[in-house]
């Protein structure tokens, strides 16, 4: 560990963190470009043949943005989808990117960092940079803005040039150090560790927006709410915010393990989706319509009625099932698509029930604040289940890519142990230690699988 970051780990004062030299080089999960056709054609696209851990140069940050630290990240699905070159190679997207030149240009390498949550400390602040400054704890959202995009001044996902940092960007999260737009920057909950809050950002403040926010669903109390694959990352937050609203979670997994995780977690209605007729892959063949039948009737056996809200994040093998299983009225929130970006539904379901469906992806940075101060009042908790070393990070990806998980999987970078980074015990013992660590219980549970849910 270089002498910068062991001042950040150990609390040194802004003055001493900006007098220590910025490494020349620091430790990053990173793809190659020369790997991009490596996966073709084969029948395994296993992450652990394109994720490499090693040393990458330090980029020249600008003047608008912050280096950071990084104590901890962790896993999400687009992580998997860069390793697999999927849809595309994202090294595509990112020379497209550094076609704007100047700072842009940078991104442009044989190489990228990838990851789209992070949890650490400010290390250096550009001069541009108001807000923040060296010793500054913060988690990192992955909404990487345009603000000087018009588009993005009426909200900051709409702007063009919008990107997701790790993804659609160079330096991400999974690494010793990232560099960051100040604009991605929100204070860490002072009571939550280095890997519960890397574990929040990204799953937490896409499910906010898609069924809180004016943005999306804007769920009222004793709404229905289905939620597909309930005990994923984004699933599990999606039930928590359900709940907190005064709504009714239904809840649909894979697997009787999964299940009864759900059930604990308190979700009101728990159904698994091979009681429907949908098989291990998510995607039994069966007609669409039939399925959302079948759905609707325990659904309204359970509730005595149907759901004004779908959140489906699980695509191709759901979708279809979802435009038919809402009530006429209601509303399809997605993003994202694990199963699969091709939907088929029928338009008749969708059109003369009046049924609408609402694209999402990540939130802005006031739903960021507002979805992160639910976890400091405690009404949001982690749904972390397991965390690897960054050495291990492969690893880590692969338990992803084949759904052997459950919650959230996070990554220690700098930390050198679990349970760091806590600065407010008391709020952490109001809150609950029991519930904010509920799900490390699940870690790698057995009997895990299940395409995307």
């Amino acid at each position: 560990m270089d002498l910068l970051a062991q001042a950040a780990l150990n609390g040194a004062p802004p003055e001493e963190l900006e007098s220590l030299p910025l490494p020349g080089d620091f430790l990053a999960a990173h793809l190659r470009a020369s790997d991009a056709e490596s996966l073709i054609g084969a029948a395994d696209k296993d992450v652990r043949r394109t994720i490499h851990v090693g040393r990458v140069p330090m980029p020249e940050p600008a003047p608008d943005e912050v280096v950071v630290a990084v104590m901890a990240s962790s896993i999400n699905y687009n992580t998997v989808w860069s390793a697999m070159f999927e849809p595309i190679s994202t090294f595509s997207t990112l020379r497209r990117y550094a076609r704007q030149g100047r700072y842009a240009a940078r991104h442009d390498l044989p190489y990228q960092v990838v990851g789209s949550d992070a949890a650490g400390v400010v290390v250096r602040a550009g001069a541009g940079v108001r807000h923040w400054r060296p010793g500054d704890h913060v988690v990192v959202s992955p909404a990487y803005v345009d603000d000087q995009d018009p588009g993005s001044h009426a909200d900051g996902m709409m702007g063009e040039h919008l990107r997701a940092w790790g993804y659609e960007t160079n330096f991400g999260g999974l690494a010793h150090y990232t560099v960051v737009r100040a604009s991605q920057l929100v204070a860490k909950p002072p009571h939550l560790t280095w890997e519960e809050a890397a574990s929040i950002t990204l799953c937490a403040g896409t499910a906010y927006r898609m069924l809180v926010s004016d943005h999306g669903a804007r769920i009222r109390q004793g709404d229905v709410v289905l939620v597909w694959g309930a005990t994923g990352g984004l699933g599990a937050f999606g039930v928590q915010l359900v709940r907190n609203g005064g709504g009714i979670a239904v809840g649909v997994v894979s697997s009787d393990a999964k299940a009864r995780i759900l059930r604990e977690q308190g979700c009101d209605v728990v159904i698994d989706r091979r009681d429907i007729g949908m098989g291990d892959n998510a995607d039994s063949g069966t007609d669409a319509a039939e399925l959302g039948r079948r759905l609707g009737r325990i659904i309204r056996a359970e509730i005595g009625e149907d759901p004004r809200v779908v959140f489906d994040y699980v695509g191709r093998a759901t979708f279809g099932t979802s435009v038919h299983v809402v009530r006429r009225g209601g509303i399809v929130v997605t993003c994202g698509s694990s199963t699969g970006y091709q939907h088929t539904y029928d338009n008749r379901y969708l059109w003369m029930n009046l049924k609408r469906v609402i694209g999402s992806h990540i939130a802005n940075l006031q739903e960021q604040g507002e979805c992160i101060r639910l976890f400091n009042q405690g009404g949001l908790v982690p749904v972390l289940s397991s965390v690897f070393p960054l050495e291990q990070v492969a690893e880590a990806a692969r338990l992803v890519q084949e759904n052997r998980h459950v919650g959230k999987v996070g990554v220690r970078c700098l930390a050198p142990c679990d349970g760091m980074g806590v600065t407010d015990p008391v709020a952490r013992e109001r809150i609950g230690v029991d519930r904010i660590t509920a799900w490390r219980r699940y870690a790698m549970a057995p009997a895990m699988t299940g395409t995307g849910q």
